[in-house]
């Protein structure tokens, strides 16, 4: 093989596939291990790095720790589907498209795997590079860690607040009290300020943030949850 040959093999299959199998040892390793650390954390600690009021906040907490009523308000709030489907909810998707094709602001059809999936492995960036990213993990986790896994990362790591990452940090910081203690107003009002953690505060609601929480706690009595909460 020609030396040109040898450079067009290692950088279109040998690097791929490394870095194929280093990701997925990545997502292996952190189904067992607590997430200590998120891009989104760094992030914030540089954008923040002159401002000597900021902290970081957060506690690795397992998920039978954590109230039920947290993970009740976050998948009414964030992803009706979350158990039943694999990782994208393509109904949301579609509408999310056609809204913004009509003329609409572009709003967001995540779901809770995608935005852990983005958390835990990826830079905030809107870029096309970094959508794709997001589906590879999000496939990754939905395939090796599963729906518990999922939930238990996701509610460790989430931005909760201005430096509070977490429902332990969250529970601590905003209410006094463990996140197995938090009640199911508490967990709906911190889910309430989960889409714009940094301006909204569970703990001195907004007339909003209050509104949006009764309305998390109403379409709760309508959903069905998976057995293991």
């Amino acid at each position: 093989m020609s030396k040109k040959g040898k450079i067009l093999r290692l950088f279109l299959l040998k690097i791929p596939l490394l870095l194929v199998a280093f990701s997925i040892l990545w997502v292996l390793i952190l189904k067992w291990m607590p997430v200590l650390i998120t891009p989104l954390m760094v992030s914030r600690s540089v954008e923040y790095r002159k401002d000597d009021s900021f902290n970081t906040y957060k506690k690795w907490t397992r998920l039978e720790d954590i109230s039920p009523e947290m993970v009740k308000a976050v998948i009414a709030s964030e992803d009706n589907l979350f158990d039943t489907h694999k990782g994208f909810d393509w109904k949301e998707i579609r509408i999310a498209t056609e809204e913004y094709k009509s003329g609409k602001r572009l709003r967001g059809a995540s779901t809770i795997s995608q935005q852990t999936a983005r958390n835990v492995f990826l830079f905030p960036s809107n870029s096309v590079v970094r959508k794709a990213l997001e589906a590879y993990f999000t496939v990754l986790i939905e395939w090796i860690w599963g729906k518990e896994r999922i939930m238990e990362v996701y509610l460790n790591v989430a931005e909760m607040g201005r430096g509070i990452y977490g429902a332990q940090a969250a529970a601590n910081r905003l209410f006094g009290k463990q996140a197995s203690e938090l009640s199911r107003r508490e967990a709906c009002l911190i889910t309430a300020c989960l889409p714009s953690p940094l301006t909204r505060d569970a703990a001195k609601p907004s007339s909003y943030v209050q509104k949006r929480a009764s309305q998390i706690s109403n379409l709760e009595g309508k959903l069905k949850f998976p057995d293991w909460i």
